[in-house]
């Protein structure tokens, strides 16, 4: 029987090997085993059937807002793009920002550059500076890729599940590699790659809407109303979630905020909305 342990790093081992794309903001290697040349249009051709099948808002101060800021935000990582010598990263983004009547308090952005925000999420932002908080975010997901190492890391995790079901031929030994390699892969590996995209976009998105002109300790602030609107029942443990806890991410974001200040020093930003 494999241990969760070797069932980890054997995964870790084959994600590594994977790592064929350079994220621009950390430096690091990761998988890109789904081209974006593939995945680009697959995502433009998803989210043009959404907006078929919900209402858009249109000429609205709210929808104005959100294209906006959108608009910011987009011409804020494009500087921070070049500056840093990545010209031409977005040559391919097809940016694009909407408004959708839903009373969920979610927004979100697609590979490629494809943003919807919620109508329900609205109140909690309080305004543009919260609308730039969760816009830098969400954007932030898009630039790094994240959605591209997801799928990655899901098609590696898928594949190793096969090739164990395929060595091994004991029922028995086969049984218990499925259920410990299940539990082992998801908490031990897939979750805190979630939480770590979730934390990643959280301090680009920071720079991001600094840079944009937004003041970035208000992401904090931001996040304190989002843990308020969560009636604040009692949360999943941090090591099983997608995401990093409430109070995590508030701290997070508070140390951070004076980082992000100093960084669109560099780019002539000194006074925020």
């Amino acid at each position: 029987m494999m241990k969760i342990k070797n069932i980890v790093i054997a995964f870790g081992v084959v994600t590594l090997v994977g790592s064929c794309a350079t994220n621009p903001f950390t430096g690091k290697k990761t998988m890109a085993l789904v081209p974006n040349s593939q995945l680009f249009p697959s995502a433009f051709a998803q989210y043009d059937q959404f907006l078929t099948e919900n209402k858009v808002i249109t000429g609205t101060k709210d929808a104005q807002m959100i294209t906006r800021v959108g608009q910011r935000i987009a011409v804020a990582a494009e500087r921070w793009l070049n500056a840093n010598g990545h010209q031409g990263y977005l040559n391919d983004y097809k940016w694009e920002y909407n408004l959708v009547n839903d009373k969920t308090v979610n927004a979100w952005c697609m590979p490629g550059g494809k943003i919807v925000f919620y109508t329900g999420i609205l109140p909690i932002a309080k305004g543009e500076t919260g609308v730039a908080a969760i816009m830098g975010h969400e954007v932030a997901h898009a630039l790094a890729n994240h959605g591209q190492q997801r799928m990655s890391a899901a098609y590696v995790q898928q594949g190793l599940a096969v090739a164990g079901n395929v060595a091994i031929k004991d029922e028995k030994t086969k049984n218990a590699f499925n259920q410990y390699y299940g539990i082992g892969s998801q908490v031990g590996v897939m979750l805190p790659f979630s939480r770590s995209h979730e934390t990643e976009a959280d301090k680009i998105g920071l720079y991001l809407m600094a840079i944009a002109g937004y003041n970035p300790s208000e992401a904090a602030e931001l996040w304190k109303r989002m843990k308020a609107n969560s009636g604040g029942g009692e949360a999943p443990p941090e090591m099983l979630s997608t995401h990093p806890s409430n109070d995590s991410r508030i701290a997070n974001l508070t140390a951070l905020a004076s980082h992000a200040v100093h960084e669109a020093k560099k780019f002539g930003v000194t006074s925020f909305r």
